[in-house]
């Protein structure tokens, strides 16, 4: 999807974000939006078993993350994908053009979560993760700020005015840069 110049047709941008906070319904809302990719690098991970463990603790799978990027490098490059993970720090600063940062009400966040069958230490570490704003730190150290936005995502009215200022983001950044 490149272009002379080396300029992408479209964006790629970032969803980050504690778990439970919508990251994936803004992602599929906003790609049949603007018509870019969604990429779940969940859902990637485990299609390609791109793991290098299992964590006990949370009884998750941990991923690899260097497999990830080198399975993503191509799509990347060429521009036009919104990434879905709720970390965000081991992704090359190069690939996106703006990353945005879920944030959820804690009360409604542990509702979100206890309904996806989290407990004990997992839950509460995720939303102590929301509550000291862990996910928007990271994402502010590992790029730029001026690339960086928080976005309530805690109604449906949110997730609407969330797709459709993004949507009219992605406009104007192909306007601008094709």
């Amino acid at each position: 999807m490149a272009t002379e110049n080396g300029l992408k047709k479209a964006p790629n941008i970032l969803l980050t974000g504690t778990p439970g906070v919508g990251k994936t319904t803004l992602g599929k809302e906003l790609a049949e939006r603007t018509g870019l990719a969604f990429i779940n690098i969940s859902d990637l991970a485990k299609e390609g078993q791109l793991y290098e463990g299992y964590d006990e603790e949370y009884d998750c799978p941990v991923l690899d993350e260097d497999r990830v990027i080198d399975e993503l490098e191509d799509r990347m490059s060429g521009g036009g994908m919104i990434v879905d993970y709720h970390g965000c720090d081991f992704f090359p600063e190069r690939w996106f053009q703006i990353v945005f940062v879920l944030r959820t009400d804690n009360t409604l966040l542990y509702e979100r979560l206890e309904g996806r069958g989290y407990e004990g230490k997992k839950l509460q570490d995720n939303v102590q993760c929301e509550i000291f704003q862990t996910l928007y730190e990271e994402a502010l150290e590992s790029y730029k700020h001026d690339i960086v936005y928080q976005l309530p995502s805690n109604t449906p009215e949110d997730l609407e005015r969330n797709v459709d200022q993004i949507a009219q983001w992605t406009q104007q950044w192909i306007k601008d840069n094709n």
